[in-house]
């Protein structure tokens, strides 16, 4: 049994897979400035530690 070709030699398998995770790493780079647009100057809920303990002041100034 032989094999057949059709005249082109397959790329590496390293130089390929290397290509494909750089396009997906851009890709994503991409979408995570575009969502960070997005949200424009507003901080993530997570950045904020106050912002879960606002308005409540159960223990503070009371009794």
């Amino acid at each position: 049994m032989t094999r057949k070709t059709d005249g082109k030699t397959p790329p590496a398998a390293g130089a390929s897979r290397e290509d494909r995770l750089k396009a997906a790493l851009k890709a994503n780079m991409a979408r995570r400035k575009a969502q960070a647009r997005a949200r424009g100057a507003k901080p993530a809920p997570a950045d904020d530690p106050g912002a879960e303990r606002a308005g409540t002041n159960n223990d503070k100034g009371q009794g």
